[in-house]
């Protein structure tokens, strides 16, 4: 089992995260667009490579976000018709969500095996996660997953709080 931790940064513009592990050494960097459509985040190895691209669907009528890993496209999140609480979807071959996976603790299984779980680090500068990797193939996966459901929740708030 591995453990890595995802912070994201307080004051960065289009948002960045820094993916370490338990020695606190950088592992992955996440660094999403600033003014540019469709809002796009992308995953990258210590040596800037990208891995993975998050990519928020444009022109429709429900937010949607589709999840590529080395150039494949592995899953979708999107938001499911509600009229009181937001409910959104996972959709992926062979891969679920299990949990409250709107307040960032939940667990990730593949073919009903868990793979990783997920749980929001409380009491910090920003938004952190703790992420444990059951199976290390899966990692950039898992990584993506909670990125981009968190920008589904940014997306979620920024909406909320235009309408106020």
């Amino acid at each position: 089992m591995k453990n890595l931790f995802i912070k994201q940064k307080v004051f960065s513009l289009g948002g960045k995260f820094t993916v370490k592990d338990q020695q606190e050494k950088d592992v992955y960097f996440v660094e999403g667009s600033f003014m540019k459509i469709p809002k796009t985040f992308s995953l990258m190895n210590t040596a800037r490579d990208e891995i993975a691209l998050i990519t928020k669907k444009m022109f429709s009528f429900l937010p949607k976000f589709f999840v590529e890993v080395n150039g494949q496209e592995v899953l979708t999140i999107k938001k499911e018709f509600s009229f009181f609480k937001p409910r959104y979807s996972i959709d992926a071959a062979g891969i679920e969500v299990h949990g409250n996976w709107w307040d960032m603790d939940f667990k990730v299984l593949q073919h009903g095996e868990v793979v990783g779980q997920v749980t929001k680090e409380w009491f910090t500068w920003g938004d952190s996660y703790k992420v444990q990797i059951m199976n290390e193939e899966m990692e950039t996966i898992i990584i993506a997953i909670v990125v981009a459901i968190d920008c589904v929740k940014a997306d979620e708030a920024a909406a909320s709080s235009a309408a106020t």
